[in-house]
This record gives C-alpha cells, sequence and structure tokens, in this order.
C-alpha cells in the first residue's frame, strides 16, 4: 500500500471521529467524546491495516479490546452513579471503530458516508423523538404495512420475465406498488405534521399525493353534508388535480427517464393549466380556515393487490393491443384504465418505453388521454356523490383541461 494512501484514510478517520465525538462531548456523554472517538476510528483503520499485514486475528482481537473496555467503562459508570442507561453511545464506538476499519479495505465513499450520517443521526435525536411522538396508532400501522410490501414481499419474488408477450414480471410489477404506495404513505405521514385547519391548499396537495380519486369522492360527500363546502371542495379537487400531473412527472422519470425529455413539455402545460384553474378558485375564496377531511391509511394490502393486479392487465392489454392492432388500439386501452386509476397506465407505458417497445411519442399520448379519462371520471364521481354547486365548478374546470389535453395530442409534434 502507498504510505500516502494510509496517511489519507488515517487522515479521514480522524475527522470522522472528531465529527461524531463533537457530537456526543455536546450531549454530555461520559464514556466516549472528542478526543476518544477519533482514537476509536484511527484505531480501526489500523487494526484493518494490520490484519492485512499479519492475518485476521488481529482485527478480532481489535474488537474484542475495545468490547472489554466498554463494558469495563460501563462498570465504572454504574458504580459511580453516572450512567445514564442508554446504549447509544456505545454502538456508536463499535460503528465508527467499523467505519475506520472499513476505510482501509473497503469503498471509501461508502465508509465517508456511514461516518458522517452517524453523526448526522445522533444530532437528530430530538427531531427523531419528535417525529416518533407525533405518529398515531394508523401510522404506525402503515409505516409496518408498507415494511411488508417492500422489504418482506418485494424480495421473495421471482426476477424473471413470464405470461404474454413476456411482459410481466411479479418483481417488476411490486416494485411499481412499492412506489405508488411510499409515495401515498409520504403524503399520509406528513399529513400528521401539519395543521388540521389550513384550508384547501394544503387538503389539495396531500389529496393528490394520497389519492386524488378517495379525495374527490370524499368531498364529494362533504358537500352533501354542507353546501357551503362546495367552493372549498372544488378547490381541494382542483388542487389535486395538479398534483397529479407532477406525480405522473416523477413517476415517469423513476421509470422511464427515456421518456421524460419526450413528455416533458405536454405534460408540464396540463400542469400549467390545472395549476392556473386551482389557482383561480384559491384566489376566489373568502380567507376563512377549513378543516381538513381524514385521509385513509395507503399502505392497506389488499388496495396494493389490486393495483398490482391492474398495472398486470394494463402491461398485458398495452401490449396485446400494440401487437394486433396497432397504436391506434392503444388509445382506448388508456382511456378504459386512465379512468379509475393514471398510476398504471402511466407506469405501464413509461416502462414498455424504456425498454424499446413502445414509441416515446405514442406513449406520452397514452398518458395525456388518461389523464383526461380520469377528469371525466372524477367529474361522474362528483355527479353522483356531491351537489349541483360542486359540480358545476368541477365540471367546467374539467373540461377547460380536457380541451387543453385535446388541443396538445392534435397540434403538439411527434
Amino acid at each position: 500500500m502507498d504510505i500516502l494512501d494510509l496517511f489519507t484514510q488515517l487522515g479521514i478517520a480522524l475527522g470522522l471521529g472528531i465529527l461524531v465525538g463533537l457530537q456526543r462531548e455536546k450531549t454530555s456523554a461520559e464514556i466516549a467524546g472528542v478526543r476518544t472517538f477519533p482514537l476509536i476510528t484511527v484505531f480501526g483503520t489500523m487494526s484493518a491495516w494490520l490484519a492485512q499485514q499479519f492475518g485476521p486475528w488481529i482485527l478480532a482481537a481489535s474488537i474484542l479490546s475495545l468490547a472489554a473496555l466498554v463494558v469495563l467503562g460501563n462498570v465504572y459508570l454504574m458504580r459511580t452513579g453516572h450512567s445514564d442507561g442508554g446504549l447509544t453511545s456505545e454502538i456508536a464506538i463499535l460503528v465508527m471503530f467499523a467505519t475506520g476499519a472499513l476505510l482501509a479495505v473497503g469503498p471509501r465513499p461508502v465508509a465517508i458516508a456511514i461516518g458522517g450520517g452517524v453523526a448526522v443521526l445522533l444530532h437528530a435525536k430530538e427531531s427523531l423523538h419528535g417525529f416518533a411522538n407525533r405518529l398515531e396508532g394508523d401510522d404506525l400501522r402503515a409505516i409496518m404495512r408498507f415494511a411488508l410490501i417492500a422489504l418482506v414481499i418485494l424480495p421473495i419474488l421471482p426476477d424473471r420475465p413470464f405470461g404474454p408477450f413476456d411482459v410481466l414480471n411479479l418483481r417488476a410489477i411490486w416494485w411499481m406498488v412499492v412506489l405508488i404506495v411510499g409515495i401515498s404513505l409520504g403524503g399520509f405521514i406528513l399529513y400528521r405534521f401539519v395543521d388540521r385547519r389550513t384550508g384547501a391548499v394544503l387538503g389539495g396537495i396531500f389529496g393528490g399525493i394520497i389519492s386524488s380519486t378517495a379525495t374527490t369522492v370524499s368531498y364529494a360527500k362533504l358537500t352533501r353534508r354542507n353546501e357551503q363546502a362546495a367552493r372549498l371542495s372544488a378547490t381541494v379537487v382542483a388542487i389535486a388535480n395538479a398534483v397529479v400531473m407532477i406525480r405522473v412527472l416523477i413517476e415517469i422519470w423513476i421509470v422511464g427517464p427515456a421518456l421524460l425529455p419526450v413528455a416533458l413539455g405536454p405534460i408540464v402545460i396540463m400542469l400549467i393549466v390545472q395549476i392556473l384553474l386551482a389557482a383561480f378558485l384559491v384566489l376566489g375564496r373568502s380567507p376563512e380556515e377549513e378543516s381538513l377531511l381524514e385521509p385513509r391509511n395507503p399502505a392497506e394490502l389488499r388496495p396494493a393487490l389490486v393495483f398490482a393486479a391492474l398495472y398486470a392487465v394494463v402491461l398485458v392489454g398495452v401490449a396485446a393491443t400494440r401487437h394486433y392492432l396497432g397504436n391506434e388500439g392503444l388509445y382506448a386501452v388508456a382511456v378504459i384504465s386512465g379512468l379509475t386509476d393514471v398510476d398504471a397506465i402511466t407506469l405501464s407505458t413509461a416502462r414498455l418505453a424504456q425498454v424499446g417497445r413502445l414509441e416515446l411519442g405514442t406513449a406520452w399520448r397514452l398518458i395525456i388521454l388518461a389523464t383526461m379519462a380520469n377528469l371525466v371520471f372524477k367529474t361522474a364521481i362528483v355527479a353522483l356523490l356531491g351537489n349541483r354547486r360542486m359540480l358545476r365548478t368541477v365540471a367546467a374546470l374539467s373540461a377547460i383541461s380536457i380541451a387543453a389535453g385535446g388541443v396538445l395530442l392534435l397540434l403538439w409534434p411527434a
């Protein structure tokens, strides 16, 4: 090993140890502080370097020696009555020793990221405790169900194509479920940290993140109980529709980045139209605050399975229609699938476009058409569940948005 490289490793270990040590010093940690942590991290680097030269027993002996010192230090603190009963500093000591060792034997950027992450995590104690205390029972259940969806089910699914046209892949399908549930869950958790009386703007934003269709249903029903809430409800739905376009862009960027440069222009235009319509309603409302409706937990397993099935059906439908009927038949698939859910058609077309099985120009047109169909569906929901005042507003805004989408489909260059 080059001597300069060794000094570089030791210097980085020293810096990371000082960073963590400063944080521990400020929290009045008794067992290790600003001097001890740099020594521990440098000790880890030296032990790993010596283990490469003389055998792995040196690294094992170093870990055992460090663990013995930590135990003796804690015994002394307990006898003198200074122990706080926690294990944070002790675990941090072991992690920083391993970080120092990783600097010598593993990818250096990973070791640096771990060391910096330890410092940030230790410093965020109050914020993390505050976050945990703000979570309610439904929030924790939602997080645990998302863990089931993302960390238990996903890894065990086979990663190979099968089915008609070889477009189905269980792991790829479930990845889409994880993506959609993750986005919705993020909005659901953030909802806990906003004032419930923040009015239509945040109601629409969170509604679009969690589920714009469910938001439309909830606020349409509200107008049946309270006729004066018609403009508020229409405003929330309009903002949620604008957020849907942002959500579509994020999904394309993650699943089909090759499609994004082609789809960006028309989708942003649709987004601007939706924002202007929502702004018209927001500026026209009286300034009194309104309470937000409670959103549903988006991490339930049954809806996840339903979305997975819907995504698979759309994926096969797009591939089969293109094979037998050509691009013209795809527009019927987009309309039908977009009626109840824009995510499935967005993800399926983006994925097919990414792997070269669907033309980029056709893909974004299918997505725009699906969003137009979804606006029709939401207007129908308001007609069935809401009052006439809300229906007039939502129908007018949807008609303008659909007209804008039609102009894009007709005039935007191929």
